[in-house]
């Protein structure tokens, strides 16, 4: 019995293996009822990443930063400084700073969350301690993403 059961299992997975190798199912939404539609995983579109100044996400306290948000990421990009480490091992991606914006304007507690390491988190705690917010009618608990993200590799790089 014990044969017949793992022979059976094993026969239905080489089946169904290869299959699901080779498509994968894209729901494509529409207007009207539409069945979904196979395509090649080569066709589906990648998800892009947001660039180093463009957040796509709003951001609570930006709207206490003078300016608002695009004006927070600006100050942020130009005081923000590569660290040699992160630069020369090709490190990028998004450290992530925790804190809280009281009702005076002040940040407390300040601690990261995610770090990519390269000394990219210690930079990311620095800029973020930076920060001049006005005073919120009440203490805003948030998370600030800090992406570090190097240039073209012919591109002439910011040095420290």
């Amino acid at each position: 019995m014990k044969k017949i059961t793992l022979t059976l299992a094993l026969g239905l997975m080489a089946c169904t293996v290869p299959a699901l190798a080779q498509k994968t199912k894209v729901k494509i939404k529409t207007d009207g009822p539409t069945p979904e539609t196979t395509a090649p995983a080569t066709e589906a579109a990648p998800a892009q990443a947001p660039a180093a100044g463009n957040v796509s996400k709003a951001i609570p306290v930006a709207e206490y930063y003078e300016g608002g948000q695009e004006a927070m990421y600006a100050f942020i990009e130009k005081e923000k400084k590569y660290p040699i480490l992160a630069r020369r091992n090709r490190i990028q991606g998004t450290c992530i700073v925790s804190f809280t914006l009281t009702t005076s304007g002040t940040l407390e507690g300040i601690k990261l969350v995610k770090n990519i390491g390269g000394g990219c988190g210690e930079e990311a705690l620095r800029v973020a301690r930076l920060l001049q917010f006005k005073k919120p009618d009440y203490a805003i608990l948030t998370s600030l993403p800090i992406v570090f993200k190097l240039g073209a590799p012919g591109q002439a790089a910011a040095t420290e």
